[in-house]
């Protein structure tokens, strides 16, 4: 399926590809990595082992995710690609005057205005009801045993954790925020290396395996989320939670130089990744690490987010259609505009119609690409106390000018910037991937296809790769 030489190391690191015939799980955690393979071992497929991984991550990197956060999958199940949104919406009780009578111009971006729905437990509920073998007590069992048992601060961890400590103890001073640092700071950030526990973490968890999310959003867990968000000025309600559904969607795609390159659909912006490689298709690329190169991707980039950012949202409210967008017409005449200098574009008129990743696979070919989210490393600084559920801080990608397609409303999801992807090649699996980093998202997939289709890097190499990102 693809043409690379697993000896070749291009860059300065060393770690090499890597085979299995039984199983696999990438994630960039090996505690979390080995709670998959420990599920996978267990008899579990790779959609329980995604799971596994998932809830681990939400206990060993709570700098970048959490229970209270979203979550996206595309799950190779049955021969069949399937997509998971289970990004959350706005309260009902969100609209725009409620902000703007407030005096907000623009979106909070800490505290309790901030939150909307958590989709993260709904996914790994949903994710097992519909494609697992084994129940959530089974493949939550390690990230519970993490929480309450305690596990050693990683490195990189620590340093987030102690750069947000820093921040929060500047910025977030009202009382609402205290019980983030009653969970998460009491004292300090732990140093690298030091054992870390939350007895409240590791009970939710376990409230979530048993009653498969029941609790969190029609139960006691949801009136306490509820009570803490507007016992805090926010909007969020029981009735809100308890409305909540994940969504299964029916994957996007372009094809770029005979691979299918797929992504969820809006309101996550993995269109922007498709948009750039549909215009990038249209030119050869014979070297890598070139300035010409780079240049390329860099101006389909920025063109790809002018349009993402003017029309990507919650489908109904887009006043574009993806096919509009990703039309061959549409890529010929934009394509145009990538010339030989560097240029600030504005979107296109097309006809009107803090993050974690990881990876799965087990021997029957199943194979889950799944991301999930606080937003901003710890999302709104809020914590609802004795849960350890972080509340994410997603509402805060919301427009408040009336006349864009993303502008806040009642029950609306917002633009997302998490983003799973996958590669299939004449209707068979190629593999997941996927890369984190909010707006680097899509940027980073371009680049990892290009490396993969273009220049033929083996998977690790395509990793390693450096990477330049756009900033706008």
């Amino acid at each position: 399926m693809l043409s690379f030489d697993a000896q070749h190391f291009p860059y300065a690191s060393r770690r090499n590809v890597v085979y299995a015939r039984r199983g696999m799980v990438a994630t960039s955690q090996p505690l979390a990595a080995q709670a998959g393979l420990q599920v996978l071992q267990a008899g579990g497929n790779a959609i329980d082992a995604a799971i596994a991984t998932a809830s681990a991550l939400s206990v060993l990197e709570p700098t970048a995710n959490g229970i209270g956060g979203d979550a996206f999958a595309l799950v190779w199940h049955g021969g069949k690609l399937h997509g998971l949104n289970a990004s959350g919406p706005a309260s009902a009780n969100s609209t725009l005057q409620s902000f703007t009578s407030l005096g907000h111009i623009e979106m909070p971006k800490y505290g309790p205005l901030a939150v909307t729905v958590p989709g993260t437990p709904a996914a790994w509920a949903a994710m097992a009801k519909r494609f697992g073998k084994l129940p959530l007590t089974t493949s939550m069992a390690a990230a519970i045993g993490y929480a309450r048992d305690g596990f050693p601060v990683s490195p990189s961890v620590a340093y987030a954790w102690q750069q947000a400590t820093k921040l929060f103890r500047k910025q977030l001073t009202e009382p609402h925020f205290q019980a983030w640092f009653d969970t998460f700071s009491p004292v300090r950030a732990p140093e690298a290396g030091e054992v870390w526990r939350s007895a409240g973490h590791a009970d939710t968890l376990q409230s979530i395996a048993e009653d498969n999310a029941h609790s969190f959003y029609r139960g006691a867990l949801a009136e306490k989320i509820a009570a803490c968000v507007q016992g805090s000025g926010g909007h969020l309600s029981t009735a809100d939670l308890a409305a909540y559904r994940v969504e299964w969607v029916n994957p996007i795609s372009v094809n770029y130089r005979g691979f299918d390159v797929w992504e969820i659909p809006p309101n996550g912006h993995g269109l922007v990744a498709l948009i750039a490689l549909n215009l990038l298709k249209g030119f050869d690329f014979s070297e890598r690490d070139t300035i010409l190169t780079y240049h390329r991707q860099i101006e389909a980039i920025k063109l790809a987010f002018a349009d993402g950012l003017a029309h990507i949202a919650e489908p109904s409210y887009m006043r574009v259609s993806v096919e509009d967008l990703l039309s061959e017409a549409y890529a010929n005449d934009r394509r145009k505009l990538i010339g030989d200098q560097a240029s600030l574009p504005r979107p296109g008129t097309p006809p009107a119609g803090g993050t974690v990743y990881l990876s799965t696979a087990d021997a029957d070919g199943n194979m889950v690409s799944f991301i999930q989210s606080n937003y901003m490393g710890f999302g709104s600084g809020m914590v609802v106390p004795g849960t350890g559920i972080g509340l994410h801080n997603r509402g805060h990608n919301f427009s408040l000018d009336p006349n864009h397609p993303n502008c806040i409303a009642p029950g609306k999801r917002p633009y997302h910037t998490i983003i799973p992807g996958f590669l299939t090649r004449g209707g068979a699996p190629v593999g997941p991937f996927g890369v984190m980093g909010g707006f680097m998202q899509p940027q980073g997939h371009v680049q990892m296809v290009m490396n993969t289709v273009d220049f033929h890097l083996n998977p690790q190499a395509s990793l390693d790769a450096p990477r330049w990102e756009w900033d706008s």
